[in-house]
């Protein structure tokens, strides 16, 4: 019994400890915007994200919009990084990121790189 015991706290220690790998979040590359079309000022207007990670240690967290004006909007996507074996290939993602309710006329999406560029999108709300 106490081998058995001894086994399962063997086997399930690697997975304990992964779950306290540590992390730390990082503005990541965006290589292209989807803007949609057809929004309406009481529709939730939204983008489409996408970009590729370096390595496997990057996972998606989140996007951060800050409105800087009511018609000036930044984006920011956000990834955790851990620390640990990674598998050095590119990998993929694509998100939605939503903009809520925005107020009809011309508005501007401001994206950031992560290396401390931006490039700029148009938006119409109808």
């Amino acid at each position: 019994m106490k081998c058995i015991l001894g086994f399962l706290m063997l086997v399930s220690a690697p997975i304990a400890s992964a779950s306290q790998v540590p992390t730390k979040d990082v503005i990541v590359s965006v290589n292209g915007v989807f803007v949609p079309g057809g929004f309406s000022s009481e529709s939730d207007a939204y983008v489409v994200l996408n970009g590729m990670f370096p390595n496997t240690c990057y996972s998606w967290d989140r996007a951060e919009v800050k409105n800087t004006t009511t018609k000036q909007h930044e984006i920011a996507a956000i990834a955790k990084v851990t620390q640990g074996t990674c598998l050095m290939m590119l990998v993929p993602w694509t998100k939605d990121v939503r903009l809520g309710k925005l107020e009809r006329g011309h508005h501007m999406l401001r994206i950031h790189t992560g290396n401390g560029n931006y490039f700029e999108r148009a938006l119409e709300i109808e």
